[in-house]
C-alpha cells in the first residue's frame, strides 16, 4: 500500500501540465495571426472588456458580445449579426497561458468535430 501512494505521488509529480493563468487574459488588446488560403499572413487585433470584443481586420470593425463561463472559457455572439451563420455562438477555451499570450480552441456552441486552434499575443494591458 505504501509502495503504490510513493508511485502515485511520484506519477503526479512528474506530469507536466500547462501553465493557465487565464484572469489576466480576460481584459486588454491582443494580436491574433492566421495564414490564408493563399498563404497570407493574417493580422486581426482586439479589445477586450469584461463583456465586450471589438475586433478590427482589413479595415472592418467586429463586435461580440462576450460571456465568461470559467476563468478559462467564454462564448462569443455577435452584437450585429448580419446573416444566419452569424447568429451562431462561438466558444472559446484558452489551453495554455505564457508570459504575454496564450493558446486555445474555438468552436461554434455544440459543434465538438470542427474545433480550430489558435495563438493570441497580449500587446496592451
Amino acid at each position: 500500500m505504501y509502495i503504490r501512494l510513493v508511485l502515485l505521488l511520484f506519477i503526479l509529480n512528474s506530469c507536466d501540465f500547462p501553465e493557465r493563468d487565464c484572469l489576466k487574459f480576460k481584459t486588454g488588446t491582443f494580436e491574433f495571426k492566421s495564414i490564408s488560403e493563399e498563404g497570407d499572413t493574417l493580422i486581426t487585433k482586439f479589445t477586450r472588456t469584461k463583456d465586450l470584443e471589438i475586433g478590427y481586420f482589413n479595415g472592418k470593425i467586429d463586435s461580440n458580445s462576450v460571456k465568461w463561463v470559467s476563468d478559462c472559457e467564454c462564448i462569443y455572439k455577435k452584437v450585429n449579426p448580419k446573416s444566419l451563420s452569424e447568429k451562431k455562438s462561438v466558444q472559446m477555451k484558452i489551453l495554455s497561458t505564457n508570459e504575454n499570450s496564450y493558446t486555445f480552441e474555438y468552436s461554434f456552441v455544440g459543434d465538438v468535430k470542427n474545433k480550430q486552434r489558435g495563438f493570441v499575443k497580449k500587446i496592451k494591458n
